[in-house]
């Protein structure tokens, strides 16, 4: 019973209205912008604070974790859950990733200011599925918002593990 209570799932905190497909970005900037106007129109959350808070993150160290994929993260104050954002960018995006590739698929993820545990179980499990290289090769095979929602939310929770 423990066990079920921690499991988290994307279908938790990806909404199929957060995730979007766009052909280009021209910087890192321009990403983040993208993803706080995704954010707002989707969570409501506050655009400025979205944006100021990934590139306040961002400055610490890229989270570009390799292989095409980034990660950006903030805590948000007056948020009260962990939420998602996926894009999948059609020509990838210099980002600054720990391999030096370009990026093309990037899950954002903001977490309650205080939240401790939750952000990085969400921050796990959004890696542990990013690096299935069958769920990647079927995110970058796909352009359909909500075929590239069923992909990363349909994973059974054994194979998270």
């Amino acid at each position: 019973m423990a066990d079920e209570q921690r499991l988290m799932e994307l279908s938790s905190i990806l909404q199929p209205s957060a995730v979007r497909v766009v052909n280009s970005l021209t910087s890192k900037k321009r990403l983040f912008q993208e993803l706080g106007e995704i954010a707002a129109s989707t969570y409501r959350l506050p655009y400025t604070d979205v944006v100021e808070a990934l590139m306040e993150r961002e400055s610490l160290g890229p989270t570009g974790v390799g292989q095409g994929i980034a990660l950006p993260h903030a805590r948000l104050k007056d948020l009260h859950e962990v939420l998602g954002v996926f894009l999948k960018i059609e020509k990838p995006l210099d980002f600054d990733a720990v391999d030096r590739q370009p990026v093309d698929l990037v899950f954002a993820l903001f977490a309650p200011a205080e939240s401790g545990v939750d952000h990085l179980r969400a921050l796990a499990l959004v890696s542990r599925t990013l690096r299935d290289q069958d769920v990647c090769a079927k995110l970058r095979a796909n352009s359909d918002p909500a075929t590239l929602h069923t992909v990363l939310t349909e994973l059974p929770a054994s194979e998270a593990a």
